[in-house]
């Protein structure tokens, strides 16, 4: 069986969905936690700053928007419901159009991203894809705590994670709109820069890749 592998952030939704989830979950669960969000945006000076690692950005974030102790059920029926609003409006047309013809071509589609598992899941789920490797988080029994389980399914860690989720696989393509992706990239016959970056647009010409516009 051939794969084709999909970034999610920017790549198959028109923008990123980790914030936008964090203000899904608040709206619904505790609104008043989106008085938080300032304390969120100092985080991410600190990660700009290199005071923080991405990961830690993540966690402290989540912290801050969800809490330390989400129930299950809850994640689970508030993914449902935030998949739904993105697949509903907030897809890239090409990346529609795509994934109908990787399809019908018989090619068997991964979507991989650095988003967490317990919502990029959800999303997967509601276009048809079963087949996903992404940041995954720490469960206390029925209890999301606040911290990645493994690593960040980021940069060269999500090309690590594909392989080793579908060891000796053949990818025929791999699409991402982000130079982070160069190493996913290098697992697929033919990488495919997506409504690109400036630094993936000029990683494609230099290596004579394909660059599409799916906005």
């Amino acid at each position: 069986m051939t794969r084709v592998i999909y970034d999610m952030d920017k790549t198959i939704t028109r923008a990123p969905t980790y914030t936008r989830w964090l203000v899904y979950w608040a709206l619904r669960q505790a609104p008043w936690r989106l008085g938080l969000l300032p304390l969120a945006g100092i985080a991410g000076i600190g990660f700009r700053l290199g005071l923080l690692s991405r990961e830690r950005l993540k966690e402290l974030a989540q912290r801050l928007l969800m809490g330390n102790a989400a129930p299950r059920d809850r994640v689970n029926f508030h993914a449902a419901g935030f998949a739904a609003t993105v697949v509903a409006r907030g897809l890239m047309p090409g990346a529609v159009a795509q994934l109908a013809a990787d399809t019908a071509a018989g090619h068997d589609i991964v979507i991989a991203t650095a988003s967490y598992a317990f919502y990029a899941r959800a999303i997967a789920a509601t276009l048809g894809v079963d087949r996903v490797v992404a940041t995954g988080s720490v469960w206390d029994s029925d209890r999301l705590r606040a911290r990645i389980d493994g690593d960040n399914c980021y940069d060269t860690a999500k090309a690590a994670m594909v392989a080793a989720a579908f060891p000796g696989e053949h990818f025929v393509r791999a699409y991402s709109d982000h130079v982070s992706d160069a190493a996913l990239f290098a697992l697929a016959d033919e990488p495919v820069a997506v409504s690109p970056s400036r630094a993936l647009r000029r990683l494609a010409a230099a290596r004579g890749w394909r660059v599409v516009d799916w906005r």
